[in-house]
């Protein structure tokens, strides 16, 4: 009997998982090829300005790129940040509308889609981040927009997964019928 020999539930394992494996590594190599066109930051705690702190340096090193951010600190203090840390305030994109992860991205996706924008800079904290990108890629994708994640880091734990699955169902209903359930 030869050793190699793989079971039909193995093969069923390898066939299933194969083009999983195949669909996610392209899609990371197409989020690394296209190049960014604008930062988007999803505002954070009111208190610390970490996250708008970190996309003024951020867009120190990109200096062409639009930033919109959406939601976190009052206007006033968002743009000193950006402006003490030498970042033009024409660059400045700020949306007061969302109040939630979800409408973080429902309110901005179709001006970036109107902006000819087909990729992103995609900044929030670390603990954020499985959330943020799990809405991301159903509500961006869904008008071919890519975004590449980068991370504030925070000394606080990774949100559960429920509020991941919560959220991503929500943007599918959004999807489809426009409601965001807030």
């Amino acid at each position: 009997m030869n050793k190699l020999f793989l079971s039909t539930k193995s093969l069923q394992l390898i066939a299933f998982l194969f083009p999983v494996f195949i669909c996610w590594t392209y899609e990371r190599i197409q989020n690394r090829l296209i190049e960014p066109q604008a930062i988007l930051v999803l505002g954070g705690s009111t208190r610390h300005l970490e996250r708008e702190r970190f996309a003024a340096k951020f867009a120190l090193k990109h200096k062409n790129l639009p930033i919109w951010i959406t939601g976190g600190s009052p206007p006033k203090l968002t743009q000193e940040v950006f402006s003490r840390s030498g970042v033009s305030l024409k660059r400045l994109h700020l949306d007061y509308e969302a109040v939630d992860t979800l409408t973080n991205f429902t309110t901005l996706v179709d001006e970036l889609q109107s902006q000819g924008i087909k990729s992103i800079y995609l900044i929030t904290s670390d603990f954020h981040m499985r959330r943020a990108s799990v809405v991301g890629k159903i509500i961006l994708g869904s008008r071919g927009i890519r975004f590449q994640a980068v991370t504030v880091h925070s000394d606080k734990s990774p949100e559960p997964i429920s509020k991941s699955v919560r959220d991503g169902v929500r943007a599918i209903i959004w999807i489809t019928t426009g409601y965001t359930g807030e």
